[in-house]
């Protein structure tokens, strides 16, 4: 079954049924659209909230070792992450249904504007000819009544006694002609009819069979992209649901995670003080009366007690560099973070400082690839600020030294500083003998490598230190850029050294 068969005299119905599955995929674009304000104002408050509610300051991030603390931030970090996959549901129902339907919707308009242009046009000119058939069929009629009257008064005048012979033959002429041109407008309209009905013919068993059925494609196609947008609503939804799985399962387990006595004893190391509980006070006996000026008591005077809290709030001593103002304890602790701080900001500029003497020796060998003075303000700044922060590392570790105290945590601190390692907590000396077997096993180890990466372009070497890599060959990473531009990379062939770190791309 089909339109152009069953519904071929229902034009305007068909008019009228594409024009309303269009209006419904208009209103389903307008639904999604106001789906995806909601998702979105949706993320927007969410994202609100955890902001709202996140942690700031040093006290805070503080108040993040404990894991009550931690559990909740990582609850909000679910949170900020489910408000992404709101916000991912809202872009693709946007870009995947709104905008493909409008495409779809607006050539759907323009093909059903076509097909029934199309009709019309038809219809005009089947009329056109019909009229044409009317007005041929209206002359023959009426020269064919002229004919008839010629002919009955060429009779009349033949049977007149009174007429001449030459009023009987003008009149027989008059007739004839009359004849014949009700015989040439017979002939016209025979084939006008003709014409006309291999037109009416053509009309309702071909041409507007192929626009309705044009029209009925067209309807299907609409029917059958709706039905994709209708099951895109729920697909869009369904693809980032294990991710939203996630985010809650992500939530579940940051409670789970919670350890009470953990935070008791966290709380515990982050404010003990160290110090000793107050003495008993001793009984001062006034019973005897006033003593000499000369005794004992008068030159040794009674000591004045101690406050039983000398780090209450009210009297809280302004902070010192060397941390002096806080309790033994929490000093120590204070003086070993500072110590690892510094020294992975010395490390970090021992590595940058080798990289530009590395840098500058490359440039020297190949004087094309950069100026080597320019270099220059770099290193000295580095130099500069390597021996600052040397003396800085100095300064705490006496600190540190006098904090801890003793000969023991004299050596555990040379220790450290031998190796460039200060570890947080308990602070314990270190035997000789683990000192060099961990020597012996860095040696004997080979270094791992630290990725892999793919040759963009082709490089020959031009120093000892480089190599020679081509296009598309897979590298393994030794050492990564460390902001001179250069990288160690080992080649298949166990040949290794450096090349430009823009001459690659990460991964295999």
């Amino acid at each position: 079954m089909d339109w152009g068969t069953d519904l071929w005299d229902q034009c305007d119905v068909i008019d009228k049924h594409t024009q309303s599955g269009l209006d419904l995929v208009d209103r389903y674009i307008k639904f999604v659209k106001e789906r995806t304000e909601l998702e979105q104002s949706y993320a927007k408050q969410l994202r609100s909230l955890v902001k709202k509610y996140a942690k700031r300051g040093s006290k805070e991030e503080q108040d993040c070792k404990f894991s009550n603390h931690a559990s909740f931030q990582d609850i909000l970090n679910e949170l900020n992450d489910y408000a992404g996959q709101r916000e991912l549901i809202a872009e693709n129902m946007m870009t995947g249904i709104c905008v493909e339907l409008t495409k779809v919707m607006q050539d759907l308009k323009l093909e059903r504007k076509t097909h029934l242009s199309d009709t019309k046009k038809a219809q005009q000119n089947l009329e056109s000819s019909f009229k044409q058939l009317e007005s041929t069929k209206k002359r023959f009629a009426k020269e064919w009544a002229e004919a008839e009257k010629a002919t009955q008064q060429a009779e009349k005048i033949e049977n007149d006694l009174n007429a001449t012979k030459l009023d009987a033959e003008k009149a027989k002429q008059h007739a004839h002609a009359r004849t014949h041109t009700a015989e040439e407008c017979r002939n016209d309209y025979a084939a006008q009819l003709q014409k006309y009905n291999k037109e009416q013919n053509f009309f309702y068993y071909t041409e507007i069979p192929q626009i309705f059925n044009k029209l009925q494609d067209m309807d299907e196609l609409r029917i059958k992209r709706l039905a994709e947008g209708y099951c895109q609503f729920s697909e869009m939804e369904k693809k980032v649901m294990p991710i939203i799985s996630k985010c809650l399962e992500g939530i579940n387990t940051a409670g789970a995670k919670i350890d009470e006595r953990q935070d008791s004893v966290l709380f515990i190391e982050q404010h003990k003080s160290g110090f000793e509980r107050p003495s008993d006070v001793e009984f001062e006996d006034y019973s005897h009366g006033i003593k000499p000026a000369t005794s004992e008591s008068s030159l040794h005077p009674p000591r004045v007690r101690n406050k039983l809290w000398p780090f209450s709030k009210k009297n809280k001593p302004p902070a010192a560099e060397d941390f002096s103002h806080l309790p033994p304890e929490q000093r120590k602790k204070r003086l070993q973070a500072k110590i690892d701080d510094i020294a992975k900001d010395l490390q970090k500029e021992q590595d940058q400082s080798e990289a530009l003497e590395k840098m500058k020796g490359v440039y020297e060998q190949n004087p094309q690839m950069g100026d080597p003075c320019s270099l220059e303000p770099q290193i000295t700044e580095t130099a500069q600020n390597i021996g600052r922060l040397k003396g800085e590392l100095t300064k705490y570790e006496s600190w540190f030294l006098e904090a801890v105290g003793g000969e023991e945590s004299s050596n555990v601190t040379n220790n450290n500083v031998q190796h460039g390692v200060y570890n947080s907590g308990v602070v314990a000396a270190e035997s000789p003998q683990n000192i060099y077997s961990e020597f012996d096993d860095e040696f004997d180890d080979i270094a791992a490598p630290v990725g892999h990466c793919t040759a963009l372009y082709t490089f020959e070497a031009n120093s000892d230190e480089t190599i020679s890599i081509t296009e598309g060959e897979l590298l393994s990473i030794m050492e990564e850029d460390k902001g001179d531009g250069w990288m160690r990379v080992l080649r298949s062939s166990g040949e290794e050294g450096y090349i430009p770190s823009s001459y690659v791309t990460p991964g295999p």
